[in-house]
C-alpha cells in the first residue's frame, strides 16, 4: 500500500496535498483529521461523484466517537450523529440536491448548529463560505470514467484564523 504523499509547503500555503490510495486510507484519514476538529469547525468537501466524500466523513464520524452508521445524506440534506462521549456532534450535509445558495443553505438553520457541532458539508462550495470565515477546504479528484481507480489526490486547505496556525502537516503521517 501506498503512503501518502508528503505535505505540499503547509506553512506557506496553508494546505497540504495528500494521496490516498484505498477507501480504507481515506477512512483513516477521516480519523486523524478528527483529531484535530472541535465544536465550531466547518469543513467542505468537494470531489466528483464517488470521489469518497461520504467515506471521509465516516472516518471522522469514527474519530470524533459518534453515534449511527455515517451515509451519504443526499436525500434527508442533513444528519446530526451525536457524540457518545464529551464531544462534539457531527451534523452531516450534503447540499448536492440544493442549488439556492446560502439562503436555502440557511433552512437548515447550520449557522444555529455550528457553534456546538462540527459541520461536515458536502457539495457546499458556493453554498456555506459565508456561515463562518474558518473553514476547511477539502478537495478530492479521482480518475473519471469507466475505471476501477482507488486513487485520490487530495487538497485540504486552512482558511481564516482558526486555521492559521494548524499544522495540517500531521495528516499526511
Amino acid at each position: 500500500m501506498e503512503a501518502p504523499a508528503a505535505p505540499h509547503n503547509p506553512a506557506e500555503s496553508g494546505s497540504v496535498q495528500i494521496v490516498v490510495t484505498s477507501p480504507e486510507q481515506m477512512r483513516e484519514l477521516g480519523r486523524r483529521l478528527a483529531k484535530l476538529l472541535r465544536a465550531g469547525d466547518l469543513v467542505m468537501l468537494s470531489g466528483e461523484l464517488g470521489a469518497g466524500k461520504t467515506t471521509l466523513t465516516r472516518g471522522l464520524g469514527e474519530g470524533l466517537g459518534v453515534r449511527g452508521a455515517v451515509t451519504s445524506p443526499t436525500f434527508v440534506i442533513a444528519r446530526v450523529h451525536p457524540s457518545l462521549g464529551d464531544g462534539p456532534p457531527l451534523l452531516h450535509v450534503d447540499a448536492y440536491r440544493l442549488s439556492g445558495g446560502l439562503d436555502e443553505m440557511e433552512d437548515l438553520d447550520l449557522d444555529v448548529s455550528l457553534p456546538e457541532s462540527v459541520v461536515v458539508v458536502e457539495w457546499g462550495e458556493g453554498k456555506v463560505e459565508e456561515l463562518t470565515e474558518d473553514r476547511l477546504q477539502v478537495v478530492i479528484h479521482r480518475a473519471v470514467g469507466d475505471t476501477t481507480d482507488e486513487v485520490r489526490h487530495m487538497t485540504i486547505t486552512g482558511v481564516g484564523e482558526r486555521w492559521a496556525s494548524a499544522d495540517l502537516s500531521v495528516l499526511a503521517a
